[in-house]
């Protein structure tokens, strides 16, 4: 899922039916096509690359193997950027799909709301408003003295004078920066996948499963205003955004750089900004958010994805699916519980 794309969907769920869109599926395929059933053939050495942004054809990482009794899940690890000028070497994953059954999305979250058009467009200004600092408060007024200081330099080398930007919320303002940023570094976030994998499920009419957490909004007047005057615990989101900038800017290009070439171990070194996990929470803990479910969002995703992978491999020769990178490598996570269950779990080389 992107950075802070709950809280725009958030507002903009609230208006009308709106479908909160999945990270971009990443897909990463090795030089060489890798039938099904056999594990990824090793990498090429490393490229020693500086922080400019690799471009042309580019493999992308292998795939991650999780079998069991002859049934196989070919996993593709996403990531938040990739360089912007690459152009995807797909023959791995097209040779996995070319005998798939089945394609898994990673999961995502969905936010709608039940409203009709006409009452969409009414409420539309005020959605726009919601981005917005309650009160009139200006973002001096909300982050600590220090954090907006570290501020002004990036908006002015990244932004610019936009002076509206100063009326946002915390988490709106720093999407806002990164995004700039990554465009000025050379980086793109995701799309450069979903096509050809979209492509592959039409021609061969793959069944496809979208694990979902559906958050349906019954009361999105009355939800977009108590949004709009609610505080919002976003200053640490809006503080490792800076960090990120300040600090890992030149890490960002190499993560890309090292998913590009498909070096799972420099990946597998460099550790992955929290600031997504920060921004994450202040979307998830929101009043307007924990007043409508009690349920751990982001854990019934990763439960709902897993329920997804361990039907597929119960039931297809072979199956194809996306995770997010962060996901793949943490000690605990989904391949942590399969492999637990008795899969037995394949990093690529």
């Amino acid at each position: 899922m992107q950075r802070t794309g709950m809280m725009l969907a958030l507002a903009s769920g609230l208006l009308a039916a709106n479908a909160m869109a999945q990270q971009a599926p990443i897909v990463a395929a090795t030089d060489s096509a890798t039938p099904a059933g056999k594990s990824s053939p090793p990498q090429q050495a490393p490229l020693q690359l500086d922080t400019v942004v690799v471009s042309g054809a580019l493999p992308g990482p292998g795939m991650w193997k999780v079998s069991k009794d002859g049934h196989v899940l070919w996993i593709l690890g996403t990531v938040n950027a990739v360089p912007r000028r690459m152009q995807w070497e797909s023959r791995d994953v097209s040779a996995v799909l070319a005998q798939a059954r089945e394609v898994i999305w990673a999961p995502s979250l969905s936010m709608s709301a039940k409203i009709g058009f006409f009452q969409g467009l009414l409420l539309a200004p005020r959605a726009l408003g919601a981005r917005k600092n309650p009160d009139g408060k200006s973002l001096q007024d909300v982050v600590p003295a220090g954090m907006y200081a570290r501020w002004l330099p990036l908006k002015r080398k990244y932004i610019g004078s936009d002076r509206g930007i100063e009326q946002w919320r915390p988490i709106f303002a720093a999407d806002k920066l990164y995004e700039e940023a990554m465009e000025d570094a050379g980086l793109a976030r995701g799309g450069i996948v979903a096509p050809v994998v979209t492509k592959a499920i039409k021609e061969r009419k793959l069944k496809t499963t979208a694990p979902q957490y559906k958050l349906v909004i019954e009361d999105p007047k009355a939800a977009l205003i108590e949004f709009r005057q609610a505080q919002l615990d976003d200053v640490a989101c809006f503080g490792k955004s800076l960090d990120a900038l300040e600090s890992d800017l030149s890490a960002m290009r190499q993560r890309a750089n090292a998913w590009a070439i498909g070096d799972i171990q420099a990946l597998r070194s460099m550790p992955l900004s929290d600031q997504a996990e920060a921004c994450m929470g202040a979307a998830m803990q929101s009043g307007v958010v924990r007043k409508r479910t009690r349920d751990d969002i982001v854990g019934e995703m990763t439960r709902r994805w897993l329920v997804a992978a361990r039907t597929a491999l119960a039931h297809n020769d072979v199956t194809f699916a996306m995770l997010s990178l962060r996901d793949l490598l943490k000690a605990d996570g989904p391949l942590a519980a399969l492999q637990a269950e008795g899969f037995e779990v394949e990093a690529p080389e």
